[in-house]
């Protein structure tokens, strides 16, 4: 697929929303906050903080969305993980961030302490699964909450079929839309959405959008995530090692391309990993030929 051989105006309901992760020093808050200025501009529907598994950026995290909330203005989830927590940990997290403003959650199991990979154990007196923190969240309140989906499967899942299982019981359970993991073949989302549609799932499926900031890292990254990286994109970043202008502008037109063939497939909202950058994220963006609703003050 070639930019020439795509319709560049995006329809106007063309919905956006954004995810950030909380800053572990000085240097990275002050990223973190340029960033959000710059990428405020485009209006998105949310933005997203992440959590760590187990609350380890607890603080972070709770101070980051009361600043996109109070100062900045936007719509903010907050992840929340129950992994290593019990109930009552998680409801004491629940009701801090609700105390700063936060109406709607981004509801995980979460990653193991011990890695990626390792055997998950539920807390003995904790919530066991996210489908089960889905169903306490919806308990404490009238939260929206978004769920993580897997159009490769998430990588402890037996089979497809599970993996669609679960998402079933979140969206039964009262989630109000997935988010899903990131992925570079369409064709792989097309046949996961086939799967969600036969398994009578009505909440809306969003996908996820990763602008390559460094294909190195990004492999390193998918092969735990369980995300296969396609050929082609070994093919569009040949060569542009030493040149990070042109890796970038490579990186911005194949992440427009993703989002124009999704559009023509019939999607029209999207999530993306800002990995707290707003330079690539532009460049996509403005490749796909969305006017931000204000200039950044950045």
């Amino acid at each position: 697929m070639t930019k020439t051989e795509i319709d560049r105006n995006p329809s106007s309901d063309f919905k956006l929303s954004f995810e950030f992760f909380p800053p572990k020093s000085p240097d990275m808050d002050v990223q973190l906050w340029e960033t959000v200025e710059d990428l405020s501009r485009w209006n998105p529907d949310f933005v997203s903080v992440t959590y760590g598994a187990g609350g380890t950026t607890k603080a972070p995290t709770l101070e980051a969305v009361r600043r996109m909330i109070s100062v900045a203005g936007l719509s903010t989830a907050s992840h929340l993980t129950c992994v290593d927590a019990s109930k009552r940990e998680t409801h004491e997290v629940v009701e801090e961030l609700r105390n700063v403003g936060v109406k709607h959650f981004v509801a995980l199991r979460g990653d193991p302490a011990t890695g990626i990979g390792t055997a998950y154990k539920p807390h003995p007196e904790g919530y066991e699964n996210a489908a089960a923190l889905v169903r306490g969240l919806k308990e404490l309140g009238d939260f929206e909450i978004s769920v993580s989906s897997y159009p490769e499967k998430h990588p402890e899942s037996e089979s497809n079929a599970v993996d669609i299982e679960m998402l079933k019981l979140k969206a039964d359970n009262g989630a109000t839309r997935a988010l899903t993991q990131f992925f570079f073949d369409n064709d792989i989302f097309e046949r996961y959405m086939e799967r969600v549609t036969k398994a009578g799932i009505k909440i809306p499926v969003v996908p996820g959008i990763m602008p390559i900031q460094n294909l190195t890292q990004l492999k390193r990254f998918a092969g735990r995530c369980g995300t296969s990286i396609p050929a082609f994109l070994d093919e569009r970043f040949a060569g542009y090692d030493d040149d990070p202008v042109g890796r970038a502008k490579v990186a911005a037109d194949v992440a427009a391309e993703q989002i124009f063939d999704l559009q023509r497939r019939g999607v029209n909202e999207f999530h993306l990993y800002t990995m707290n950058r707003a330079p690539l994220v532009n460049a996509v963006l403005e490749n796909v030929g969305f006017r931000p609703a204000r200039k950044s003050a950045a």
